[in-house]
C-alpha cells in the first residue's frame, strides 16, 4: 500500500512539473517516506526488509523530481490537531487513537528540523489562527511571497 501512496504522489509531481500552474499540494513524497512508511514499521505493520526496500527506491525517486518551491509546514501541538480533526468532523477520522497522532506529530518535527530539500516556511497554527483571523492569514501570505518572490 506504501508503494501505491508513492508512486501516486510520483506521478502527481511528475505532472506538477511538465505543467505550467501553479500548484499547491497538501501532501509531499517526502511525508509518505519519513512519517506513515516509518510509523508503519515502528507499529510492526511493515517489516524492516519492505520499509528498507521502500525507502531505497524513494531515495531512487526523489533523485528524479524536484522539491517543492517552498514547503510550508502547519505545526501545531497534539491538542490543537485534536481540535481541529474534531471541527472538519469527517467521519474516518472519529476513531484516530491519541498515541497514534502523538507518534506522527513527533515524526513530523523530527522531520521538519532536518529538512533540506529547499525552502521552508514553519507556520505556528497553535498562535497563528489564520482560519480565523485576516490579519494572521495576511501575514502568512506575506512571509510567502517573500520566500518564494523575495519580498519583505
Amino acid at each position: 500500500l506504501q508503494i501505491y501512496f508513492l508512486n501516486s504522489r510520483l506521478r502527481q509531481l511528475v505532472e506538477i512539473q511538465n505543467g505550467t500552474e501553479t500548484v499547491i499540494q497538501d501532501r509531499t513524497i517526502y511525508e509518505d517516506a519519513n512519517i506513515f512508511a516509518p510509523n508503519l514499521h515502528d507499529m510492526g505493520l511493515m517489516s524492516k526488509r519492505d520499509f528498507d526496500n521502500y525507502y531505497h527506491f524513494f531515495q531512487t525517486l526523489k533523485a528524479l523530481v524536484q522539491p517543492p518551491d517552498l514547503l510550508i509546514y502547519l505545526q501545531a501541538s497534539v491538542p490543537t490537531l485534536v481540535g481541529q480533526i474534531q471541527k472538519r468532523g469527517r467521519e474516518y477520522e472519529e476513531n484516530i487513537r491519541l498515541d497514534y497522532l502523538k507518534k506522527l506529530n513527533e515524526y513530523y518535527n523530527k522531520w521538519i528540523g532536518g529538512y533540506k530539500e529547499g525552502k521552508l516556511l514553519v507556520i505556528d497554527v497553535d498562535q497563528n489562527k489564520f482560519a480565523e483571523n485576516e490579519e494572521d492569514l495576511g501575514e502568512i501570505i506575506r512571509k510567502v511571497d517573500g520566500e518564494l518572490y523575495g519580498l519583505f
